[in-house]
């Protein structure tokens, strides 16, 4: 039997399509692990632990792919981490819930004994800052670790921002989110033990933690040098179950904290504050009241931020509640 040539070349390009698509569609580790190793790996391994995958972006394709329910685990090796676009997590056939979850975390964490600083996963932005945050047309704007999901946790990296101008001219800003969930209707987003670094001139981090949505948890993290640290920042309805406790947060060139979608369940408590510019940054309409427990600001220079408010129907302005303890150490601090 006769075979044209150009019909054998046809047929070997469908063969090699046929497997190229196979290889990208690779189905999920049986134990529900993920393994990154950005210099021993491959895009083209399983993930496992022995044959790890090379980026970031491969686990989360994976993961938006996949089809089933339970727990998934991303785990990064230590390393640089160099984002050139950005990395979304957003799953349409795989369930989740709260005790199982996707788990975005380093492999050594702080809790472990052979754990130190230079085995963190490290997080940079890297790619061109031309995204539309929300569809609006924001041409100076980067997103690095993007979810579109609920029942997350996050945990143990050391993430950076961007090394660009952050202002390179009057009236343009250069901004960088390096974890945002935009999503207004998700729920639980949990942040912990991770190290947000930034210089304000050399590798500016905009804003550590841009969240939207109910039950965004930070804990047990550091905010270096980042001009802000954590916005609340929209939702469908007040955000319900959100906290930041036991957070250290130095030097910060912005706000340490927005409470902009937070609802008055907010819980504050256990942080240090030192070297703020302002301290708190409340909701635009005003309408909300929070406390702050067991923590301690030193050195602002706005502890909260002005608002201007229109009374209506005689509700008051907002406001923030200080326990008498924290209204004490305020006032010395004043002196």
């Amino acid at each position: 039997m006769k075979i044209k040539l150009h019909h054998f070349i046809a047929a070997i390009l469908v063969f090699t399509y046929s497997v190229s698509s196979a290889q990208k569609i690779a189905t999920l580790p049986a134990d529900g692990y993920l393994f990154i190793n950005p210099e021993k790996g491959s895009d083209h391994n399983a993930g496992s632990k022995d044959n790890p995958l090379k980026t970031l972006f491969e686990a989360a394709r994976r993961i938006n792919d996949a089809n089933g329910k339970g727990a998934l685990n991303v785990i990064l090796a230590e390393g640089i981490y160099g984002l050139d676009a950005t990395v979304t997590f957003h799953p349409y056939n795989w369930h989740f819930s709260k005790s199982e979850r996707l788990t975005i975390r380093a492999e050594s964490l702080p809790d472990d004994a052979d754990w130190n600083p230079g085995k963190m996963p490290v997080i940079i932005s890297t790619m061109p800052l031309n995204f539309k945050p929300m569809g609006e047309p924001d041409p100076g704007t980067s997103y690095g670790i993007q979810i579109e999901m609920s029942y997350v946790t996050i945990q143990g990296l050391r993430v950076l921002g961007t090394p660009v101008h952050e202002t390179p001219k009057i009236g343009d800003v250069k901004r960088n989110y390096p974890i945002v969930r935009e999503g207004l209707d998700l729920d639980d987003l949990r942040i912990t033990q991770c190290l947000f670094v930034g210089d304000r001139v050399a590798i500016p981090n905009h804003l550590a933690i841009l969240a939207s949505g109910q039950g965004v948890v930070v804990d047990h993290c550091v905010f270096y040098k980042v001009k802000d640290a954590v916005v609340f920042f929209l939702s469908n309805k007040p955000a319900e179950r959100c906290e930041m406790h036991h957070n250290l947060i130095i030097d910060n060139y912005g706000g340490a904290v927005w409470s902009w979608s937070a609802a008055e369940d907010f819980k504050y408590y256990n942080n240090v504050v030192s070297g703020t510019n302002i301290f708190w940054i409340l909701n635009k309409d005003g309408k909300n009241a929070f406390k702050v427990n067991n923590s301690m600001i030193i050195g602002y220079n706005e502890l909260v931020k002005k608002v201007v408010v229109q009374r209506i129907s005689g509700k008051k302005p907002t406001r923030l509640k200080l326990n008498s303890g924290m209204m004490s150490l305020l006032k010395r601090l004043e002196r």
